[in-house]
């Protein structure tokens, strides 16, 4: 499995959106929109939008017409439309509160909690499930926040954590746009590669 380098420069992805902050992260989509044709969307297919904040991915894959829990540790104003269940909890008590659950898909971004992250890869359904994950690592304070290592990935670790899983997509170094930002990003599928090949989700890992 290849790895991008540490001082690899994350090309720019922007998006149009008519509110920019409840804009679906590019990454998000980029990953996302690589499985529409590839059969693993389905109808009644599951996702899970982690630590959800105001439910821009939520909403986005809503639209694509997934099936969305939605959690957060705060209530948004969000109106949320019917295929989307929002429930308030707290993320990062002892118990982990998603216990049970089973996705299709689960989509995390700017949140890290490394005590429960064994316990959400157990979330993902054993055969074609997808977790797309994206937030800061090590070198993010002199952007700004945050700044505490408790929040921020150590090179790489991203990548082992999601050892388990088929990666598909890696990369990790300084972001420039929205605004400058140092970033790791993921994308993996559970089960044999043998059983996920396919024409729409190619690996752009970096070596």
């Amino acid at each position: 499995m290849c790895a991008s380098t540490w001082d690899w420069i994350i090309p720019d992805m922007a998006a149009d959106h008519a509110n920019p902050l409840m804009a679906p992260s590019p990454w998000v989509r980029q990953c996302v929109e690589s499985l529409l044709g590839s059969g693993l969307v389905k109808p009644g297919s599951r996702a899970l939008d982690l630590a959800c904040g105001g439910g821009r991915h939520a909403l986005y894959l809503s639209g694509l017409g997934y099936s969305v829990h939605a959690v957060d540790k705060h209530t948004p104003t969000t109106e949320w439309p019917v295929n989307v269940h929002f429930e308030a909890m707290d993320l990062e008590q002892d118990h982990w509160p998603l216990a049970g659950q089973q996705y299709d898909l689960i989509v995390v971004t700017n949140y890290l909690h490394r005590p429960h992250f064994e316990n959400l890869l157990v979330n993902l359904k054993s055969v074609n499930a997808v977790l797309v994950y994206e937030t800061f690592m090590e070198g993010n304070a002199q952007f700004g926040s945050p700044r505490s290592p408790e929040f921020l990935l150590q090179p790489g670790e991203l990548l082992a954590r999601m050892s388990s899983l088929n990666v598909l997509r890696f990369e990790q170094g300084l972001r420039r746009v929205p605004s400058p930002a140092m970033i790791q990003r993921a994308m993996g599928i559970t089960g044999a590669w043998s059983e996920i090949q396919s024409g729409t989700i190619t690996l752009t890992q970096r070596d």
